[in-house]
């Protein structure tokens, strides 16, 4: 275990596993498969519901049902109600292929052909297996689907082409189709019985009746490439989408018997699904490009248009950063997309937009993708500014201009940075000021300028008169920055040479060279720390105003993809392509913690409050967060997760949060006779060691328990109530503490009798000469159960005159004997609270509330307590127990207070 642990991860949306939808009611939901696990959109807005727990294996097929989804994996089937699984089906030899819901019944067939029938009402580990049965050995099923109105019937298509139709309840085959001689890569029904569409490898489309075993129609698509995914309109129009291996959508009219229309590269890669929702004149389509979309055919020539989508990248991030104080992520990758995610809801993340280009390649009759700017290299960006300009600078692969974007209105900006004009080359380095008004950018030829970001016009670059004259630095520049104030600006050089430079002069101020080949460098504004890599795997921290390397981390055995210091510059992590994350601590000069991963990081960001990183890996397309569990910690010692020079291996964050948030909620006391005891509620009342709970009240409903006295003189009424003009006679009426009008019951013949028998059968173990209050009842059945949630949750919801009066109601005023007091009513709930007050305390569960009811309670009955003996015994052991408590709060305070002027004042 490691300082950091795995979170989640962000920004998959599907995979190459076709989807599954299903109808609940009046809504519809779509079921993905993101690798190892699945997530369910709700189709109105495409917004994610539910995401499952992560699997041992990756998904290989999706099937569901209302509130089941069933998911192969290897060769085993997980059955899931909504996100929690409830069984898991084995069986299968070989890897499970093909899934499909029928009826109240699971088919299933795996590579070798093996055919199963698995029963899941009352889904079970053991006892769901149905029926099974063995496909020809010479016949490899592509595709699995029902016929309508074809009783116990289902049609499997081959990879030599040929279809084959099985009766499942007999466990024979009814008949063979000869097929085209071209794998059967899709297979779906048509609103038309006994009419099927059939999807080849070969790019034909081929509409067959499968009653008369002869073809009615046959399309072919005009992109090379196989059908991949294929779908009939339910709406009443004779509409069959089809979607290809290049991307593209073909919309073809059955009774015109011709191509309508073709969404050009409507998906970055192959298409893997599509379905018409019913009745509905729209089309959902994924593909393998991580996206997922929806077209509605609303337009006046008949071409569908992007109703809603939701994607992520189709190729690896190859730089992440943090952005809007942790709460976003900007995240460019080799897909030539610049995307912000957001670490808190998914639905707002989304790609900043490149002005039209989805509008100019339909123009020009062109791929979106040879519009957008080239694959992002390096970026930089500054939050002071965002509402003025633009305020992220990008580089480009190959690109001798920077560019810069507005995040405020997610959308590029007006200007284009070009430096050295009279000889252009590609920009490698940039970086924007501390106050956000200057971009500096450094080029492969070895050229240094500065932009205005406000206007875009050049404002001076830096050269060095001992390189000729003619550039800063001979050879690429790999990084530059500047520091807080705008006094310095730091280069670096290809073959190892860093520069000062005076920030407003562009003056040389001071050099020094490394010894090796620099790969990358990193500035820390606050203690003005330059963290360099070079070719000899070392990392060297120098530092700026000294011009002496300070420190020297030695570990990495291959090459160092990225660096980040923390907020407070006290952590330096650097990642690598042996598959290390390495955690430095600068003060201490040596290494805290490292973890081992199977896939490299390419790109690292640590959040600024430093409790999530994120990481970006080679060949995945997702962002990758881990929790900073020395956070979240409560032990005094400064790295107890720490491994020091010990590797951990550890496994990417999933999808799903980590284990523990799927489980089912405890049930809560809801009146005075639901208080219980049970083992969930009294679990849920045992905090984190070293912390408290608050009761998340209004400030002033605790606070005014303090003041009761200076309230109600303040309140006092400066006349006396006037008795009103015309009272009801007939409808006699008693006060109550709770302010509710309480009637008088008939009396009786005999009014003495059914006033006593009233009190006994009000009355309680606490007396019989008193009738009980909802309070007492709550405190009496908490105190038997040892549970005192719902009294809690009962007393909260007083005002705080009413609490007031129900603990005044317990006052003893006349002395009486010692034996007869303890018996009193009163006596014995002065008792039960202050068990009450033990408990609570010992917990540390709605503490500020707490600790105002108990300066209340002692406020009116200390002098009670004081002058008995069992009363003292409780108050003595309550004022252990408290002084135990605030013991550890102000201790954990003060380190806390230690710890934060360490870091304020410590300087490097």
């Amino acid at each position: 275990m490691g300082i950091f642990e795995a979170l989640r991860a962000v920004g998959y949306i599907t995979s190459d596993v076709p989807f599954s939808v299903q109808r609940l009611g009046t809504e519809t939901f779509v079921t993905v498969s993101v690798g190892k696990a699945f997530q369910v959109y709700n189709c109105a807005k495409l917004s994610l519901v539910i995401v499952s727990p992560q699997l041992p294996h990756k998904i290989r097929a999706l099937a569901s049902y209302r509130d089941f989804t069933f998911a192969a994996y290897s060769n085993r089937i997980a059955v899931f109600k909504r996100a929690h699984q409830v069984a898991t089906w084995s069986g299968h030899g070989a890897k499970v292929n093909l899934l499909m819901v029928f009826g109240d019944q699971v088919l299933s067939v795996d590579a070798e052909g093996n055919f199963r029938i698995w029963g899941f009402k009352g889904a079970s580990d053991d006892g769901s297996l149905l029926g099974e049965f063995a496909l020809p050995r010479n016949f490899t099923p592509t595709s699995l689907i029902h016929p309508d109105t074809y009783l116990n019937k289902v049609l499997l298509g081959s990879q030599d082409g040929s279809l084959q139709l099985w009766n499942i309840s007999t466990k024979k085959i009814l008949y063979e189709f000869k097929g085209w001689n071209s794998s059967v890569t899709c297979c779906v029904p048509s609103p038309a019985l006994d009419v099927v569409g059939v999807g080849c490898a070969d790019g034909n489309i081929h509409i067959h009746n499968i009653r008369y075993d002869e073809e009615l129609l046959n399309f072919t698509h005009s992109s090379r490439g196989s059908v991949t995914a294929l779908s009939f309109a339910t709406n009443g129009q004779p509409l069959l989408a089809s979607g290809g291996s290049s991307g593209d959508i073909s919309i073809w009219n059955l009774e015109k018997k011709r191509l309508v229309s073709v969404v050009k590269d409507a998906h970055d890669n192959s298409i893997v699904s599509l379905h018409f929702f019913a009745n509905e004149p729209v089309l959902m389509s994924s593909s393998t490009d991580n996206s997922i979309k929806m077209w509605i055919f609303d337009t006046t020539d008949g071409d569908p248009r992007l109703l809603r989508f939701r994607s992520g990248h189709g190729a690896p991030p190859l730089c992440i950063r943090f952005y809007a104080n942790g709460r976003h992520i900007l995240s460019a990758g080799q897909d030539r997309a610049f995307r912000l995610f957001s670490v808190i809801q998914d639905q707002q993340s989304r790609e900043l937009s490149q002005r039209h280009v989805s509008k100019r390649a339909k123009k020009l009759r062109v791929k979106e993708e040879e519009l957008k700017l080239k694959p992002v290299i390096a970026f930089d960006c500054a939050e002071i500014r965002e509402r003025d300009w633009c305020n992220v600078v990008t580089c480009h692969v190959d690109t001798a201009e920077a560019y810069v974007w507005r995040l405020q209105n997610f959308v590029i900006g007006e200007h284009i940075l070009r430096p050295c004009p009279q000889k252009p080359t590609p920009v490698k380095a940039c970086a924007i000021s501390a106050c956000g008004n200057f971009a500096i950018i450094g080029t492969a030829g070895g050229w240094v300028e500065r932009f205005n970001l406000q206007s875009g016009i050049s404002r001076g670059s830096y050269v060095d008169m001992e390189e000729g004259g003619s550039c800063a630095h001979v050879g690429e520049v790999v990084g530059v920055a500047c520091d807080s104030t705008n006094t310095l600006m730091i280069s670096a050089g290809y073959h190892g040479d860093v520069k000062v430079w005076d920030f407003k002069g562009c003056a040389l101020r001071s050099r020094w060279e490394i010894g090796c080949t620099l790969v990358k460098i990193v500035y820390h504004r606050v203690n003005g720390l330059l963290a360099t890599v070079a070719d000899d795997l070392i990392i060297r921290i120098y530092d700026v105003l000294a011009l002496r390397m300070v420190r020297k981390f030695e570990g990495h055995i291959d090459r160092v993809t990225d660096l980040c210091f923390s907020e407070d510059g006290k952590w330096l992590l650097s990642s690598s392509m042996d598959g290390t994350l390495r955690i430095w601590d600068v003060v201490l000069a040596r290494q805290i913690d490292a973890i081992h991963v199977d896939v490299p990081i390419t790109a690292l960001s640590l959040s600024p409050n430093m409790d999530i990183l994120a990481t970006a890996h080679v060949e995945q397309n997702g962002v990758y967060l881990w929790f900073n569990q020395s956070m979240f910690s409560a032990s005094s010692s400064v790295h107890p997760h720490a491994s020091g020079e010990a590797v951990v291996s550890v496994t990417l964050p999933s999808v799903s949060p980590s284990e523990g948030s799927h489980g089912e909620e405890s049930d809560r006391p809801t009146g005075k006779h639901s208080l219980t005891h049970s083992k969930e509620a009294f679990a849920f009342s045992q905090q984190i060691p070293e912390l408290v709970t608050l009761s998340l009240l209004p400030k002033s409903q605790w606070q005014s328990l303090f003041n009761l006295d200076i309230i109600k003189v303040r309140n006092k009424p400066v006349e006396p109530p006037k008795k009103p003009e015309k009272a009801p006679f007939f409808l006699p009426s008693v006060p109550s503490l709770s302010g509710a009008i309480t009637f008088t019951p008939g009396e009786t013949m005999n009014g003495e009798d059914s006033k006593t028998e009233g009190v006994k059968k009000d009355g309680s173990k606490l007396g019989i000469d008193l009738v009980q209050s909802q309070f007492l009842q709550f405190l009496e059945a908490a105190s038997e159960n040892k549970n005192f949630s719902a009294f809690t949750e009962y007393i909260k919801g007083l005002s705080p005159s009413t609490l007031d009066v129900e603990l005044r109601m317990l006052q003893i005023i006349d002395d009486e004997d010692q034996n007869e007091l303890e018996k009193r009513p009163s006596f014995i709930a002065l008792g039960m609270l202050l068990d009450y007050f033990i408990h609570e305390i010992s917990y540390r569960n709605n503490f500020e509330f707490v600790q105002a009811v108990i300066r209340l309670f002692l406020k009116i009955h200390g002098e009670t307590i004081r002058c008995q003996t069992k009363l003292q015994d409780k108050a003595r052991r309550l004022l252990d127990i408290q002084c135990a408590v605030w013991q550890k709060m102000d201790k954990l305070c003060q380190n806390t207070r230690c710890l934060v002027s360490f870091l304020s004042n410590s300087q490097f």
